[in-house]
């Protein structure tokens, strides 16, 4: 994919990964891009940021996903002032971290409606608007965890694992329509929210910076799936060819459940 003279939108832009992916996109001579978070305040500093880098058009759209009469209205909107998007880059997440037996149903049904929910409400709604002007690239920011579960992770995981399968059944649906849809897998990320969860032993997480430089990469490449860093690639490799030998892994480097959760907010990163 060119990426020179498109528009760009970036959801979970606030913060982490999401925030990585947009000042890497502002390196690439797009014409507008299009920056969504909750936080207004913190979309506004990078916003501030990207234009001291950068000439191109940065607008900036406070929104929660999980709203989708809000997020109808918003980006309906946005298409016709700032559109027509070429491309969707649905970062917004939520992760929790505890043992599946003690985590609250409130806080299963959070992580559901924005890793999932909010992800389909954005993408049916720009995906329509690609399909007509046949042309677009969608990407899912999943996780290595879309791959492999992880303990004290189980919810996000499963999030995770149907956003690989969403994504590859979009691809498959609107190929003919001239309209790509790819998956960028991170293995752990060096974040604000990962700081604040138990880390997983024997794993060095890499830098929210190195992601972003890999999706660009990978998209001008034309990749379906895009895979960070050498442990990712370890890891499916055992998993493939010794799934015993994973699953010995997991094992020792999982942390121990706490007997408090701990939820964190995100924006995928």
């Amino acid at each position: 994919m060119k990426l020179s003279q498109k528009t760009a939108l970036v959801t979970g832009a606030s913060r982490g990964i999401g925030r990585a992916i947009a000042l890497a996109l502002a390196q690439q001579e797009l014409k507008t891009l299009i920056l969504v978070a909750r936080d207004r305040a913190k979309l506004a500093e990078l916003a501030t940021e990207i234009q001291s880098l950068s000439s191109i058009e940065v607008i900036v759209l406070p929104l929660d996903l999980t709203q989708i009469k809000a997020v109808n209205m918003t980006v309906i909107k946005a298409w016709r002032q700032h559109g027509p998007i070429q491309l969707l880059i649905n970062c917004a997440g939520v992760a929790h971290q505890s043992s599946f037996l003690q985590t609250n149903p409130s806080q299963m049904e959070a992580e559901v409606s924005l890793n999932l929910m909010g992800t389909y409400t954005i993408t049916r709604l720009i995906a329509k608007r690609m399909v007509h002007q046949q042309e677009g690239t969608i990407v899912n920011v999943s996780s290595l965890m879309g791959k492999i579960a992880a303990p004290t992770m189980a919810t996000y995981s499963a999030t995770k694992f149907a956003l690989v399968g969403f994504t590859q059944a979009l691809r498959a649906e609107l190929a003919p329509e001239n309209v790509q849809v790819v998956s960028l897998l991170p293995s752990l990320t060096d974040t604000d929210m990962v700081r604040e969860l138990k880390l997983f032993r024997l794993v060095k997480p890499m830098t929210a910076h190195k992601v972003a430089l890999a999706l660009v990469a990978g998209l001008k490449r034309g990749r379906e799936e895009i895979h960070v860093g050498w442990q990712s690639y370890l890891a499916l490799l055992c998993q493939r060819f010794a799934p015993w030998l994973l699953e010995l892994i997991l094992g020792i480097a999982a942390p121990m459940p706490r007997k408090r959760s701990k939820f964190v907010w995100l924006f995928r990163g």
